[in-house]
């Protein structure tokens, strides 16, 4: 199972002192923690802080290399605090800005064959990930990887993530300039700095050289930069528009522009005196407002700047914040052949349609960018191998990760397309459609995450598949459009920025749990994420490709013009585009169709034994479920208001819907309870919140405190940010809703107390 030892002697003297210190560090606390030296939830930051996860096992199998074997231990010691030295975990690999060399390729492809599952996965932040890694394996697997110039350090945790960029910098035609250098300096300085290291969650940080494409999605991170020039007495300085503030996860925020432009010279002080100001005055005790994001709209846009820019002041001088700016050509690439064009050579069968969706036309005349499109973002270990041995043909090492789980190759000359994508066809990567309606995001969901609560990989699979199939029929412009899926509401697959969303949920129906979806409309991808997207409807998984006909065949019929889905989504308003779904949300009983009691990919079914069949043709329905359903309407009718602006109307009707859901779970327990919130909010937090009713595996009572907030200390000028905030809250809170509920209900019926 482990590596026999011998890796550290081995590779001294090509791992750098002081990340070599670090994995030393680890190991040794690996093992005062098999010892019980060190507490839990210390141990736990310290793995988290080396990219080392827990996963989720749902199917009684663990994995040792390629083998697969039945668990010999009890299935109860894969849960708890020692999980990890039983069950394998997963590993997250720190790539920035995405950059690749074709070592360090084939070292990733042997770890995977070795200490996973043979399965690279490439994460929407441009990183790598292994599953099934087990902990014992974990330091000779760093000391391998800090051999070829990588490290896991601080991948996880409550950290700066890997700092992402456009994985055009450096060859896109519109951008300002190569932003590349500016995000690995970044990286560089911030990794490890004493500044970085008490922060309440994590950071994330990109980079983009444009403004009007997606890029490098500034407006949805906690730190982004967008490169920017201005000219001064004839000479041009370079900058960034650095905003701050943003984040997805269960509330989204996008980010404020903290300043039009902040010198290249004072890049990297600035976050720093950000860093700062975060670590000391965000939140430590409540994990659901830690996010820098809540900071800024805490304190406000311009306090955080006057903070910000006082602690600038006090730093002492640091060389590192300005050295790198001699080197900026230290991340200049060339090609490896001359740039020739294609000139009528001899085509193979599917080239043309993978040329029109996977190349990209470099500034630089005669090369292009070939994108090696990943459905669901995965690789076999063998096929990451073959495709270094391809890169070092095509290429020099010009090899990046995409935030779209993609791998793309830079400066590849243009009369060598046929070659490439021959020798990408061999080894089973020649999959055209990328950054298409077919090229679908979805994190790990039920597969491997812990919060996964519907399978997002099934879903986006079935997708794919359907859309695949019919790809030359669809419209143009639903063939550019973007989907995403998330397992549940935390938006790792970023179903916020897409043009048709879905996050999972669960509704229970006729006594069963059934996998549900939520339907997300109005995110926008371009312009770096510029609009976040909203629930529309909970819609039963099975029917989740219908929606998608649906919503793409109406837009295809009744556009205007050049209109895209958003603008269509806008014009015709949410009620009309709700009305298109509402037949979708019905769910057939058992007997009808048994197919919808599972999820997509599992052909388990939930269990049936506790279903009875009534005399009459109507079902029962208890009157929680009436009354958390009218919740629902009570959120979606705040979108409405805030569709048609009146932002003060929409926060004032989402925060009304949360307490209507939390009245339907108090009269469960006591009937005559008042309609007002000042009647509801009190004996929802003695009768659910101080008994850990409405706690649950992924929510705890952060969802509750959303209530709390707005009944305590309500917005009175709420904007149209505000009440787009509150709409997410009270969605999220209603979700909690129906899932303390179900809890309840299946309890009752057992006979047994409500789980924790």
């Amino acid at each position: 199972m482990s590596e026999a030892p011998g890796w550290k002697d081995r590779l001294e003297g090509h791992i750098p002192e002081d990340i070599g210190r670090e994995i030393d560090i680890f190991e040794t606390e690996i093992e005062l923690r098999r010892q019980g030296k060190i507490d839990e939830a210390l141990f736990a930051e310290t793995r988290l802080r080396r990219g080392v996860y827990g996963q989720r096992y749902d199917n009684g199998t663990r994995f040792d290399g390629r083998q697969a074997q039945e668990l010999d231990y009890p299935a109860e010691e894969t849960k708890g605090p020692n999980t990890l030295w039983h069950a394998p975990g997963m590993q997250r690999i720190k790539i920035p800005f995405g950059g690749l060399t074709t070592q360090q390729m084939e070292v990733l492809a042997d770890l995977a064959e070795e200490y996973s599952d043979a399965i690279i996965h490439i994460t929407t932040r441009q990183d790598v990930q292994l599953h099934y890694v087990h902990i014992d394996d974990t330091v000779n697997l760093m000391r391998r990887l800090a051999a070829v110039g990588i490290t896991t350090r601080e991948a996880c945790g409550n950290s700066v993530r890997n700092v992402t960029a456009c994985p055009l910098a450096g060859v896109c035609k519109t951008e300002t300039f190569d932003v590349t250098p500016y995000s690995r300096a970044l990286s560089r300085f911030l990794l490890g700095h004493p500044d970085a290291q008490d922060f309440g969650r994590k950071v994330k940080i990109a980079f983009s050289g444009c403004r009007h494409e997606a890029c490098g999605l500034v407006n949805m991170h906690d730190i982004g930069g967008i490169g920017v020039t201005r000219t001064i007495d004839g000479k041009v300085q370079r900058g960034f528009e650095l905003y701050v503030g943003g984040g997805l996860g269960a509330v989204p925020h996008q980010a404020k522009l903290f300043d039009e432009f902040v010198s290249e010279e004072e890049l990297l002080p600035v976050c720093q005196a950000i860093g700062r100001v975060f670590a000391r005055l965000g939140e430590k005790r409540n994990r659901a407002r830690a996010r820098l994001k809540f900071l800024v709209a805490k304190l406000g846009l311009e306090e955080f700047r006057r903070l910000v820019l006082e602690e600038r002041g006090k730093l002492p001088h640091d060389p590192r914040w300005t050295d790198y700016l001699d080197h900026l050509d230290s991340t200049d690439e060339e090609a490896l052949n001359p740039g020739r064009a294609l000139n009528g050579a001899d085509l193979p069968e599917g080239f043309e349609d993978w040329y029109r969706t996977n190349v990209y036309h470099q500034r630089q005349s005669g090369h292009v960018v070939a994108t090696v499109h990943l459905p669901l973002g995965d690789l076999t270990s063998g096929q990451l191998r073959e495709l270094a041995a391809i890169a070092r043909r095509y290429v020099k090492d010009t090899i990046r990760t995409t935030v779209e789980q993609n791998i793309v190759l830079r400066w590849v000359s243009e009369a060598e397309l046929p070659a490439l994508y021959g020798d990408l066809k061999a080894i089973g990567l020649a999959a055209s459609a990328a950054g298409t309606v077919v090229d679908i995001t979805a994190c790990p969901g039920t597969d491997t995450c812990k919060l996964g609560i519907a399978s997002s990989r099934g879903l986006a699979g079935e997708l794919r598949n359907r859309l695949g199939e019919r790809f030359h029929s669809l419209d143009e412009a639903v063939q550019g459009m973007r989907i995403k899926v998330s397992g549940c509401f935390n938006s790792c697959g970023q179903h916020h920025v897409a043009d048709i969303g879905f996050y999972g949920i669960s509704r229970k129906v006729n006594g069963l749990t059934v996998p549900h979806f939520q339907v997300i409309l109005g995110g926008r991808w371009n312009e770096n994420a510029g609009s976040f997207g909203l629930a529309m409807a909970a819609v039963p998984s099975k029917n989740i490709p219908l929606v998608v006909d649906r919503l793409t065949e109406r837009y295809v019929e009744d556009r205007q013009g050049t209109e895209s889905f958003q603008d269509y989504v806008g014009r015709v308003g949410k009620r009309h585009v709700k009305s298109m779904l509402d037949d979708l949300a019905r769910v057939p009983t058992y007997e009808e169709d048994a197919s919808f009691y599972q999820d997509w990919g599992d052909t388990r079914e939930f269990t049936i034994d506790d279903m009875g069949k009534g005399e009459c043709a109507g079902e029962v329905v208890p009157l929680a479920h009436f009354e958390l359903t009218a919740a629902e309407r009570v959120v979606f009718e705040a979108q409405v208001m805030l569709e048609e602006g009146d932002p003060a109307r929409a926060y004032d009707s989402a925060f009304q819907a949360m307490v209507q859901a939390a009245r339907a779970l108090v009269r469960t327990e006591w009937l005559d309870v008042g309609e007002s919130a000042d009647s509801v909010v009190p004996e929802f937090r003695a009768r659910f919140v101080d008994t850990e009713l409405f706690l649950d595996t992924y929510a705890k009572d952060k969802f509750a405190r959303y209530l709390f907030r707005l009944h305590e200390d309500p917005n009175p000028e709420p904007g149209r940010d505000d009440a787009h905030r509150a709409i997410e809250e009270s969605q999220l809170f209603i979700e909690a809703a129906f899932a303390c509920y179900s809890r309840i209900s299946d309890a009752a019926r057992e006979g047994t107390a409500v789980p924790a």
